[in-house]
């Protein structure tokens, strides 16, 4: 039976053995180069994240609130909308088992995860190029212990997803271990069905970090204000049709943990 990490982000499901121990050494370097540079690339997306969203403007060209193409309101909010919806449908589509069981009959089993997360970053990439500022403020602290205070809490939300991808497998998540264990020969298995550290104060801690560093804001304009609503729509949604997915593929062990742990309010004592 092959069985999945609790892995809120993209949820695992059953693929065809990944078994590189046939394949040419030609094939296996390329399948470890593709991994390598696609996780490359997912270092370099998510670092710029940090910037983006926080505004630091003396670290990278363009942030939410500076940089971008110049446009009015209306333009803005649809161009900035359509970013949204592209992510939010590229997950939706690739993280779902049908498809998953669809592709990789087209794309080898070792590259799938790296695919996605190819993709995934070809996406955010677009949007640091292309996002519309709209520098409206909607709220502000001003400068003093508050701004520090509302930076650093999104700093630590953005920490908080680091560790939270460590603690169930950070590279089986990202596609890197899938094609350093083809590229050997070895035969690939998904990681247990588990619930360490976080998971076992709160189901979904990648989920929970992330809405930190997108609502902590000392400063919030509409475009902040409007990326932050649809990330955590995207977020409500995508952990819904996750937590279906594991309660089919895991049953009873992930629906007592449901009932047990909660999905975004950590609990104060860890569940057993």
């Amino acid at each position: 039976m092959t069985t999945t990490t609790l892995n809120p982000d993209s949820t695992s499901v059953p693929v065809p053995a990944i078994d590189g121990a046939g394949a040419s050494t030609a094939k296996r370097a390329g399948v470890l180069l593709y991994g390598v540079v696609v996780y490359a690339a997912f270092l370099a997306a998510f670092s710029y994240a940090i910037f983006f969203v926080g505004d630091f403007r003396s670290i990278v060209p363009t942030t939410l609130n500076a940089g971008g193409p110049a446009a009015d309101v209306s333009s803005a909010l649809l161009v900035n909308g359509l970013l949204l919806a592209l992510f939010a449908l590229q997950h939706a589509i690739m993280a779902r088992p049908a498809f998953k069981r669809r592709w990789t009959k087209i794309v080898h089993p070792a590259i799938e995860r790296s695919t996605f997360v190819l993709a995934t970053s070809s996406i955010l990439g677009l949007m640091y190029l292309t996002w519309r500022p709209m520098p409206d403020v909607i709220w502000s602290v001003g400068d003093g212990p508050l701004a520090t205070v509302l930076t650093a809490l999104s700093l630590t939300g953005w920490v908080l997803v680091l560790i939270a991808t460590f603690l169930i497998d950070h590279f089986d998540l990202f596609g890197l271990k899938q094609t350093i264990r083809y590229a050997r020969g070895g035969q690939h298995h998904d990681p247990a069905f588990r619930t360490p550290g976080l998971y076992r104060f709160v189901r979904h801690p990648i989920y929970l970090g992330f809405l930190i560093a997108f609502w902590a804001a000392p400063t919030m304009t509409a475009g902040h204000l409007l990326f932050a609503i649809g990330c955590t729509g995207f977020i409500l949604v995508s952990s819904r049709l996750e937590e279906r997915d594991l309660v089919t593929f895991h049953g009873d062990a992930y629906r007592r943990y449901r009932e047990s742990v909660p999905a975004l309010l950590p609990r104060l004592t860890p569940a057993r």
